[in-house]
């Protein structure tokens, strides 16, 4: 049986906009990290950033490490592969959260993610809910879904075209946008994780608490490492606007998914989130060895 779902903070994105972060990926020649370079003073972190776009989050051990630590805040558990089948009310008036990201009726992307696994898969048990969802996204409402949409989930959930379309939907809007704005800015993979918990938390609209308007409070407060600023410090002021976004919504009141998480691997120094990890989420402990 899922561990139970403590957090109803998790699962409450914002109304996505489908944003596409558009900056580019800045290339970062080997040769400006030679030994003999000037520039191999500049920061405590140098010579680490090399190796960013080589080994970015997006590494299969650093994105398995990424999923576990999300599921670890969503689901109180570290077994993310088994949320396929989740869903639920959580109350937090987006309708249903399910899956392994916490795709809600309410917020658009349960209804993208349905629409392309009836688009690769059409005669499957949700196809028929496509007309509700279209109606209640944007609402708590559960009009012309209810149980029976419950069962149809759990029994799609079984099968690997649903659970290969959850992945996609995934990295398309969440992961694969957080990484490459990660790259861009130069941070390794514990920021590149940052960025993906806080879109997968918040999504990328154009409120205030949405991941964009989170990393310009933090750019108003520090420079990223692409433009010349200490990795750490721009990590701590993008954990504090990060804080700050979870404080406006009640829903985000427990913000330990940051403070017992995120920032004790900071504090350690852990940069690229070199295993093994410690930390705790809701008071509870995990680990990955």
């Amino acid at each position: 049986m899922k561990a139970p779902h403590r957090n109803t903070a998790g699962r409450s994105k914002r109304i996505v906009t489908r944003t596409v972060l558009g900056l580019a990926l800045v290339a970062v020649p080997a040769t400006a990290y030679a030994a003999n370079s000037p520039a191999q003073h500049e920061s405590s972190h140098s010579a680490q950033r090399v190796a960013v776009a080589a080994t970015g989050l997006d590494d299969p051990a650093k994105k398995e490490i990424a999923m576990k630590l999300v599921s670890s805040a969503e689901n109180s558990s570290l077994d993310w592969k088994a949320q396929y089948e989740y869903i639920e009310d959580i109350g937090d008036g987006r309708g249903y959260t399910a899956g392994i990201i916490g795709f809600c009726s309410g917020t658009g992307d349960m209804l993208d993610l349905v629409k392309l696994y009836t688009d690769r898969e059409p005669d499957n048990p949700l196809a028929k809910y496509l007309p509700a969802l279209e109606k209640v996204n944007g609402s708590d409402s559960h009009s012309g879904l209810g149980s029976a949409f419950e069962d149809a989930w759990k029994t799609a959930a079984q099968d690997t075209a649903f659970q290969t379309a959850q992945n996609d939907e995934r990295d398309r809007v969440y992961f694969n946008p957080a990484v490459k704005q990660g790259k861009s800015d130069g941070v390794g993979v514990l920021g590149q994780f940052a960025y993906y918990d806080a879109i997968v938390m918040h999504g990328d609209g154009d409120d205030s608490t949405s991941f964009s308007s989170i990393r310009k409070r933090a750019l108003a407060k520090a420079k990223t490492p692409a433009q010349g600023g200490d990795e750490t410090a721009y990590l701590n002021a993008f954990l504090d606007a990060r804080v700050w976004a979870m404080q406006q919504e009640e829903a985000h009141s427990d913000t330990s998914r940051v403070d017992t998480e995120q920032r004790v691997f900071l504090k350690d120094g852990n940069l690229d989130l070199h295993t093994p990890l410690s930390w705790k989420v809701y008071g509870d402990p995990y680990s990955i060895g």
